[in-house]
């Protein structure tokens, strides 16, 4: 069963909420650009921790690990952008609402880190010539850190730049999601 979605009322008495009716629900998804700049700087900052932190940890030259960092922060990048923007998707479509719980939470990012491992394995087997057993144990570690970074970065990214509404809920806002 989707979950219903609230709308705020604003009385004398204070707030309080209410279940919405469609033509009164409001569409609350991050836009284009927000993802954009969402993607960019979880990666710019990822980065700076990761590229140093991991050479010092895998006893590798800062130089491979930074081309493993750029090559997997590329991969990372188009990644985000696409299974967040499904993901937001299918959230709108499933429970009428973008709005995150904590479980939801903690699933979007172990959902997101399976998809990135099954990409990563092969190129760091690769190119630092280790098996993929190596590769897998390097990747495990390197998803751990991106697990709490990932989990503390939305959470401190959504706090800065909440979602905004950008419109009602009606059949061609409905299309318009459903479209792209």
């Amino acid at each position: 069963m989707a979950h219903q979605p609230l709308c705020e009322c604003n009385t004398p008495a204070g707030v309080h909420y209410h279940p919405c009716p469609p033509a009164e629900r409001k569409i609350v998804m991050r836009t284009f650009r927000d993802r954009v700049r969402h993607a960019l700087m979880f990666e710019a900052v990822a980065l700076a921790i990761f590229i140093p932190g991991s050479a010092v940890v895998f006893n590798q030259p800062m130089n491979h690990m930074g081309v493993i960092g750029i090559a997997s922060a590329t991969i990372a990048t188009l990644w985000n952008f696409v299974f967040n923007m499904g993901f937001d998707r299918a959230m709108l479509r499933l429970r009428g609402s973008v709005q995150k719980t904590m479980a939801i939470r903690v699933t979007h990012t172990f959902l997101f880190e399976a998809g990135l491992v099954v990409m990563l394995i092969p190129m760091i087997a690769w190119y630092l010539g280790i098996g993929l057993w190596a590769a897998l144990l390097m990747d495990l570690a390197i998803v751990t850190f991106y697990l709490v970074y990932g989990f503390l970065f939305n959470i401190v990214y959504d706090l800065v730049f909440p979602v905004a509404p950008v419109g009602r809920l009606g059949a061609s806002s409905r299309n318009h999601i459903a479209g792209g």
